[in-house]
């Protein structure tokens, strides 16, 4: 299975991730989870978001798109026309809210999320 992270920091100064480290998870997550791209975004929802989106996404093979960031229904509704756009299935989006919490926190958030997707698949 082919899988990808992002990392939305929110322009990195919104004060619900000022506790966490979006460096050190990226990271982790692509050194202990072997997916085939990590990155950190400063805001998927504006218009170079989309851009970044479509760019990355056009005729790939990603079975499963992890995203940190907000709320993961909020995400599907910011990115579904991105998606549409280069035929990407939003089923295959699986995010993740890790607002308000350390490092730590997510780190161990992102880390069960990606084992149980693996485990049980996309739900």
């Amino acid at each position: 299975m082919k899988e990808g992270f992002l990392f939305c920091v929110c322009q990195g100064t919104c004060p619900s991730f000022a506790k966490e480290n979006a460096y050190e998870i990226t990271n982790i997550v692509r050194k202990n989870f072997n997916v085939e791209f990590a990155a950190i975004h400063p805001q998927l929802c504006a218009d170079d978001g989309d851009r970044f989106l479509r760019n990355l996404l056009k005729g790939t093979d990603i079975d499963v798109l992890y995203v940190a960031g907000c709320d993961p229904v909020m995400q599907k509704k910011m990115f579904k026309e991105s998606f549409a756009a280069v035929g990407f299935d939003e089923k295959k989006l699986v995010g993740a809210d890790v607002r308000n919490k350390t490092t730590e926190e997510v780190k161990m958030q992102i880390s069960e999320l990606i084992e149980k997707t693996r485990k049980e698949g996309i739900k």
